[in-house]
């Protein structure tokens, strides 16, 4: 458990918390590029680390991020017009470009040189193969993007998601990877499982042996099960500061997606997931052959994450989308209706939870509220990497306050890391003999023929 005050400097995130000091020095993943497809394209409300903005395209087709409040009297730039590299507030018409420099001010005398002395605050964005990216931070110039390696692909996968809790346990909930087959498949048997997928071992021995170790950016962890005799299966994963993870589902050295827990607010938090699981591949290939894949039981249809059909082939709407702060991205299922959880499907197993699966971690993360109390939890032996986690969290941004530089901002290729699971000989350490590979030190292709090699 936490104490309080640890709670407090880990969960606030607004302007002039340590917290909120420590990830503005960050680049955020802010908006994709598709939220504003064309130059003058209509202004966005957007929130980050507890402040209003106001994100637009200019007529040049370069990215702002805006203060919402106009520096004249306050208007909403929100209602603002979007010509010509800038945008006008329809108050009194001052006009701000994407640096925040006013550029026109029509209600003041022609040879006034005031414009020249107001700014609103803006913040310098950057656009990567469609995720746009802000600098909130102190440095007058930005330090490098992350090389996190999902959006370094050129057609990189863009998934969204709000969630209505605090960024920390939404993220904790990613790196708690035995809750995987409960929550989202406590109804699997082994006897559905393909052989040689994770779920056939897990099926098997939901409990396991957890192992977590530091990092440059952040710590990392494992799930040891057994596997074939003389065998353990190796599930392993990271967490990336400040608020990145890499998952351990799939397949090391396949998979290359992570996610990103950004804060709206204290309250609020934008799950991302960006990059691709794995290519298609033959089911019948498995851990052991860097391919895996397992039968999933979803009678209803509706059961994908992000699209599908129900029983009757209808599409089954997912999210909806409102012009208010926090109206991007907001699921169907959501605790306003219970996220729309079936008793009969629970009963019967056909899944373990009866909610849709987009929305189970959501459930189990939001019904804590907003900020849960950590001096009332107990810890066990599965939560080592939430543990280290906090510890390195804490550090961290008590090193930062005293003046040292946040880890990785300064060291883009700390963040080209890879997650997944493997199989190794029973009495290895994973996290070691797959370093080179976890942490991007060889080619893909090198690795596999090293891998395959010794597997022969």
């Amino acid at each position: 458990m936490l104490s309080q005050e640890d709670n407090e400097l880990l969960c606030r995130v607004g302007p002039g918390t340590p917290m909120g000091a420590f990830m503005r020095e960050y680049w955020l993943p802010a908006f994709m590029a598709s939220e504003l497809p064309e130059p003058d394209s209509d202004p966005m409300r957007l929130r980050l680390l507890g402040e209003n903005l106001i994100a637009f395209r200019s007529t040049s087709g370069k990215f702002g991020l805006i203060a919402n409040n106009c520096p004249h009297r306050g208007a909403s730039l929100f209602f603002g017009r979007n010509e010509e590299e800038g945008l006008r507030c329809v108050y009194h018409g001052w006009k701000f470009d994407v640096a925040g420099n006013c550029v026109d001010m029509p209600n003041e005398p022609a040879e006034s040189d005031f414009k020249q002395k107001v700014r609103a605050v803006a913040y310098p964005c950057q656009e990567r193969n469609g995720i746009v990216w802000a600098y909130m931070g102190s440095r007058s110039e930005p330090p490098p993007l992350p090389e996190w390696l999902p959006n370094l692909e050129p057609n990189c996968q863009v998934w969204m998601r709000l969630q209505e809790s605090n960024w920390l346990q939404a993220l904790e909930g990613d790196i708690d990877t035995v809750h995987a087959f409960f929550l989202h498949g406590g109804h699997q048997q082994t006897k559905d499982a393909l052989r040689g997928s994770d779920a056939y071992y897990i099926t098997q021995q939901r409990h396991g042996k957890f192992v977590a170790q530091e990092h440059a950016v952040g710590a990392s962890y494992a799930a040891v099960r057994d596997a074939e005799p003389g065998t353990e299966y190796w599930r392993m994963g990271h967490f990336l500061m400040p608020f990145y993870t890499m998952n351990a589902p799939g397949l090391l050295g396949i998979k290359n997606q992570s996610l990103a827990w950004v804060p709206l607010d204290d309250y609020n938090t934008m799950v991302w997931t960006v990059g691709r699981q794995a290519p298609l591949a033959p089911e019948t290939e498995t851990v052991g052959g860097f391919k895996a894949g397992y039968v999933r039981r979803d009678p209803l249809g509706k059961y994908d994450p992000y699209g599908g059909r129900n029983a009757d082939g209808v599409p089954v709407r997912k999210f909806e989308h409102t012009t208010d702060w926090l109206g991007r991205f907001r699921p169907i299922a959501n605790q306003h209706n219970d996220y729309l959880i079936d008793r009969d499907l629970q009963r019967t197993m056909g899944t373990y939870s009866g909610i849709p699966q987009i929305a189970q971690d959501a459930m189990a993360q939001e019904s804590m509220g907003p900020i849960y109390d950590r001096t009332q939890e107990r810890l066990g032996t599965s939560d080592v990497m939430i543990i280290r986690t906090r510890r390195k969290l804490l550090d961290c941004v008590r090193a930062h306050a005293r003046g040292a530089v946040p880890p990785g901002v300064d060291n883009p290729e700390l963040y080209r890391m890879r997650s997944g699971g493997v199989i190794v000989e029973r009495g290895i350490n994973g996290l070691d003999a797959m370093a080179d590979l976890l942490f991007d030190r060889v080619p893909l292709a090198e690795f596999r023929e090293r891998w395959e090699a010794v597997a022969r």
